[in-house]
């Protein structure tokens, strides 16, 4: 599967931003997506993940009730909305897919992804 982030850009703290990310190729629901960023100097981590039919979604600490996943399996899409945005939330932002192989809890480690798309800017100014 082949996958499109987008959505990505500057904004002041407090703002907000929506990535997309558009998938094609393969049967987008038989997987479950990730997003994920990375800051400057620092590893990739995790950012939440959704399960291929929307049931299940799953946040990091440090975006949980800021950042909301959600998926359009009528148009092969997944969202991240971000919404009170901090300076530490400035990275490089990716989507991922999973081909369900393996448990939920998974699903928080970037091993488990066997796709990625480019990744997308986000810039947050204080």
């Amino acid at each position: 599967v082949q996958l499109q982030a987008c959505g990505g850009g500057s904004v002041q703290a407090g703002g907000s931003l929506r990535l997309s990310c558009a998938a094609s190729g393969r049967t987008f629901i038989n997987y479950h997506m990730g997003w994920f960023r990375q800051a400057p100097g620092k590893e990739r981590e995790f950012v939440g993940s959704i399960t291929w039919n929307g049931g299940s979604t799953y946040y990091a600490d440090s975006v949980k009730g800021r950042f909301t996943i959600s998926r359009d399996n009528a148009k092969n899409t997944v969202y991240l909305q971000m919404n009170s945005l901090k300076p530490e939330d400035t990275a490089v932002y990716y989507c991922a897919a999973d081909l369900r192989s393996g448990s939920l809890s998974s699903l928080k480690s970037d091993l488990t992804y066997e796709y990625w798309g480019q990744g997308t800017q986000v810039t947050v100014s204080s």
